[in-house]
C-alpha cells in the first residue's frame, strides 16, 4: 500500500521556487521526526532537512537560508518550500520518517515513496 506520496516537483529556472508536499499515512506521520531527502542521478541519496512533530528543524548546509521545511500534523502532510533554486538542486526528492542516533539521522526502515522530480535549469 502507498503510505508516502510526494508531489509538487517540476522544471524551473535557476533562482526560482517550488513547494513540495508529502502526504503520509497517519501511522507514519505519528513518528516524531520527518525528513526530506534527495537523490541526483549517479549520486547517493542525501538528507536535505528534517522536522520534529513539535516543529524543531534542522537543515543541510547546502540549503540553509533557501529551503524551509514545515508540517501540518492535522493533515498528515510535510512540506518543503524551496527558494533561490540552483542547478545542483536538481534531484528526485523524497519524504521519510527518520530517527537520530549518536547525532546521525537515519531513515526508518520501510518502503520509499515514488519521489517527485525537481529540475532546475541554468
Amino acid at each position: 500500500q502507498v503510505q508516502l506520496v510526494e508531489s509538487g516537483g517540476g522544471v524551473v529556472q535557476a533562482g526560482g521556487s517550488l513547494r513540495l508536499s508529502c502526504a503520509a499515512s497517519g501511522s507514519i506521520f505519528s513518528i516524531n521526526t520527518m525528513a526530506w531527502y534527495r537523490q541526483a542521478p549517479g549520486k547517493q541519496r542525501e538528507l536535505v532537512a528534517q522536522i520534529t512533530r513539535e516543529g524543531i528543524t534542522n537543515y543541510a548546509d547546502f540549503v540553509k537560508g533557501r529551503f524551509t521545511i514545515s508540517r501540518d500534523n492535522a493533515k498528515n502532510t510535510l512540506y518543503l518550500q524551496m527558494n533561490s533554486l540552483k542547478p545542483e538542486d536538481t534531484a528526485v526528492y523524497y519524504c521519510k520518517p527518520v530517527r537520530t542516533f549518536g547525532g546521525i539521522t537515519f531513515p526508518i526502515a520501510g518502503s520509499w515513496g515514488q519521489g517527485t522530480q525537481v529540475t532546475v535549469s541554468s
